[in-house]
């Protein structure tokens, strides 16, 4: 059986500047998503798939995935953008970006960004939950507020409700700052740093490409196309609040490292150079 990986790739990173999925982070040339396939292999994902844009595609190949290619099979989604009103140029969103993969995921499968460095652990606890999850038995692996943040600027964050080790709700909150400081649930606030956010680390099932259909139909017929995003947390928090799907939550302490701003490659080559020192990533 089949237990994908899925890179969302299409954004080309307005605040960092460039094809920030491509930009190295060791001094032989590898990036982010090097490592995030190895965890990913390593944990028992097999085969890869990753979402771009028509027009950064090639690039896109040359720079990563044919590099990638050469140690686990992988295929490309385009994200379309033919359904966009004119006018505007940025996707519909992360639901979007999922929906476009269902002709070429064929099992459970886990979502990332091509962003962001997870760490190895999280890729473990994913994968046996999709070993044996059935339909409508997803998961996301949630990290502590505290190990997201960036000294750079302010991120946005899925803040979680969990109860029991299942999620009970998720909010994209925006503009929150190394102390934690946000405006949540419609008042300035300051979160607690051991808060778990989601980093767009879920498993899903088959089943989640029908939920994404309807839905997509639905967004097209009442959302502002303009500036609207069709995004897979609204997605699950809907789902859960009608009792049609739960979301095992695996909370780890892994330390999230990414390239948000461009201040931020500095501290992130430092982290990766840590990691290889420490001998988690022979052979790569």
């Amino acid at each position: 059986m089949d237990i994908t990986l899925v890179i969302m790739a299409a954004g080309m990173g307005s605040r960092f500047g460039g094809l920030k999925q491509a930009e190295p982070v060791t001094e032989d040339g590898k990036g982010i998503l090097d490592f995030t396939v190895y965890d990913a292999q390593k944990a028992g994902f097999n085969k890869v798939v990753f979402i771009v844009r028509e027009d950064m595609k090639e690039d896109f190949k040359r720079l990563i995935g044919d590099r990638i290619s050469k140690r686990i099979p992988c295929e490309y989604v385009i994200q379309d953008t033919s359904i966009l009103p004119s006018g505007r140029t940025k996707p519909f969103g992360t639901g979007h970006a999922i929906l476009c993969c269902k002709d070429v995921v064929k099992g459970p499968f886990a979502i990332v960004n091509a962003d962001d460095y997870y760490g190895s652990n999280a890729f473990k606890e994913l994968y046996e939950h999709l070993l044996h999850a059935k339909e409508n038995e997803f998961a996301m692996v949630a990290y502590e507020l505290k190990n997201t943040v960036s000294e750079n600027g302010t991120v946005s964050r899925g803040v979680c409700k969990v109860s029991n080790g299942y999620l009970k709700s998720v909010e994209e909150v925006l503009k929150i700052d190394n102390k934690g400081n946000c405006n949540y649930e419609g008042k300035d606030t300051t979160l607690p740093l051991n808060t778990p956010v989601s980093m767009n680390l879920w498993g899903f099932t088959q089943s989640l490409f029908n939920t994404l259909e309807i839905g997509m139909k639905d967004f097209l017929a009442h959302a502002d196309l303009m500036k609207d995003e069709y995004l897979i947390p609204r997605v699950v928090a809907e789902l859960i609040s009608n009792g049609e799907a739960s979301v095992k939550v695996y909370l780890t302490q892994d330390v999230w490292s990414g390239i948000t701003y461009r201040e931020d490659l500095p501290g992130l080559k430092k982290a990766i150079k840590g990691y290889i020192e420490a001998g988690l990533y022979p052979g790569l």
